[in-house]
């Protein structure tokens, strides 16, 4: 008789370490061949910034612990802070007002480009011909700094266009570039003209990408304009304000060509900045030791404030 009570096979094979022993093999191998195909891709990249960036700076930071005036590596001669030490001791100008006048101009120029761009980037959004409107304000964007500081600087001059215009409603000439007092906002104005541009296109974005169903319901419930922009339209830009903010900000502590341009830093330090004194500095006296130290000083600045941009946006968002 056949035992029909034998256990049954279910053909299966069986689940043993040494079966999945050469899938895994196979899976490390795809992951190392990934790996070095990934790696060769970055390698010119990685090889650019190790030549343009990491090797300057690292020399950089050399130059600002030593004495060099150019040239010859033999004559770098090290003076540990001394560089430093020099900027803010006594009598010194880079503090105050080299320094003063760069957070001056950053601050100017991102208050007034946020608040010009913000206002047209809110009257363009619903007029017809928008790509028209957001053309004519990039404009100042692609034009070279040397052109717009000339214009500006001829438009600022006693006879200009901007006098001519005050002369006509009965205020008065101003020496805007030649006195100390109008200089630096003078200055400020035509950096932010320059780039909001940039600004309007960024906003522009953002208020395209905030829902219409959100309007929809304010209106709903019966909510007028100014608070629609307020209670929604400015929250959901936070992101791109942000940007702009950054932006702007990094772009004025670090301007350089449209001051030299219009007023090569004066009259006097009156819009001598930290790009400019940097310059000076390096090409003008040959102390190329303080330049970097200078650039270290900035390079702190620029982080500092950034990142206090930051912790203040993300504050703001998390408690709205």
């Amino acid at each position: 008789m056949v035992n029909t009570l034998a256990p049954e096979t279910t053909g299966r094979p069986a689940h043993t370490p040494a079966a999945t022993e050469p899938a895994v093999d196979g899976r490390s191998r795809s992951r190392r061949r990934q790996a070095t195909v990934a790696y060769l891709f970055l390698a010119p990249t990685l090889l650019f910034f190790a030549v343009f960036l990491i090797l300057p700076l690292g020399f950089a930071l050399l130059l600002s612990t030593s004495r060099w005036a150019g040239f010859d590596l033999g004559d770098i001669d090290p003076v540990g802070l001394d560089n430093f030490t020099g900027l803010f001791a006594a009598g010194s100008t880079f503090l105050a007002p080299i320094l003063t006048n760069t957070l001056l101009f950053a601050l100017g120029t991102v208050t007034l480009a946020l608040a010009g761009s913000l206002l047209v980037a809110t009257c363009i959004d619903k007029l017809r011909l928008q790509g028209l409107w957001r053309t004519l304000y990039f404009l100042p964007i692609v034009t070279t700094v040397v052109a717009v500081g000339n214009v500006w600087k001829y438009m600022y001059e006693p006879g200009g266009l901007v006098n001519g215009v005050l002369n006509a409603l009965g205020l008065g000439s101003v020496a805007f570039l030649q006195d100390p007092d109008t200089a630096l906002p003078s200055v400020v104005v035509v950096q932010a003209w320059a780039s909001v541009g940039s600004a309007i296109l960024v906003l522009t974005a953002g208020l395209k990408s905030v829902p219409e169903s959100y309007y929809e319901a304010a209106a709903l419930d019966g909510a007028g304009p100014v608070t629609v922009w307020w209670k929604i339209t400015l929250p959901l830009l936070r992101p791109s304000l942000l940007f702009v903010c950054v932006t702007q900000f990094l772009t004025g502590l670090q301007s350089f060509a449209l001051i030299i341009v219009m007023t090569k830093g004066g009259p006097g330090d009156a819009t001598n900045v930290a790009a400019l004194e940097m310059y000076r500095q390096a090409f003008s006296y040959g102390d190329w030791g303080t330049a970097s130290a200078a650039a270290f000083v900035l390079f702190v600045v620029v982080l500092a404030v950034t990142l206090v941009q930051l912790w203040i946006f993300r504050r703001k968002g998390e408690d709205a």
